[in-house]
């Protein structure tokens, strides 16, 4: 009984259709009128703008004396802000952290290409880096590239200055190709 008056409570009215205002009888129909563009016309949009803040112009701007900055100190000052990492004082936990090892800066990665993705060369090509860069396999044809085993090898392929995984190497021999140095 309470769930059935619950449910009539909540029923809403069905809106009215709005009356569409129709013409006046021999009234001509007005021509669509686009508003020509210059530039004493264009304006940016409504509150996209707002004014900047004038700082410390009195006590009736909300932003006089301190103009913000709080009270005294450091940070009151212009160019009182501390570097990143600047712990007060205090020693920063980068300093606090044991050091272990060495990274080379010049290291360059391998990119990778797996073997399914020969196929998409064309049929006789020697597999080079640029013949790699060409067919979109590898980023850049100047930094090393290694050919992984993942997939399968359908044809032969000639495979010339390319770093060769062992399983890579396998089945590319098995399908007859060949590894050049």
């Amino acid at each position: 009984m309470a769930k059935a008056k619950k449910a009539q409570g909540k029923a809403r009215p069905k809106a009215k259709p709005k009356r569409r205002a129709t013409a006046k009888a021999g009234a001509k129909p007005r021509p669509a009128s686009v508003a020509r563009v210059t530039l004493q016309s264009l304006k940016p949009p409504v509150g996209s703008h707002r004014a900047r803040r004038r700082k410390g112009r009195g006590p009736g701007s909300g932003l006089g004396k301190t103009a913000g900055r709080g009270g005294k100190g450091q940070t009151a000052r212009s160019g009182g802000s501390t570097r990143p990492g600047f712990e007060g004082g205090q020693m920063p936990l980068i300093r606090r952290i044991p050091k272990r090892g060495f990274t080379n800066p010049f290291k360059q990665s391998a990119q990778v290409v797996n073997v399914r993705q020969l196929g998409t060369l064309a049929e006789g090509v020697e597999v080079t880096p640029d013949t790699l860069f060409g067919a979109g396999l590898v980023r850049r044809p100047d930094h090393p590239v290694k050919l992984l085993g993942m997939g399968d090898v359908a044809r032969k392929f000639v495979v010339k200055s390319v770093a060769v995984s062992a399983s890579a190497r396998v089945k590319i021999e098995q399908a007859g190709g060949t590894i050049e140095a």
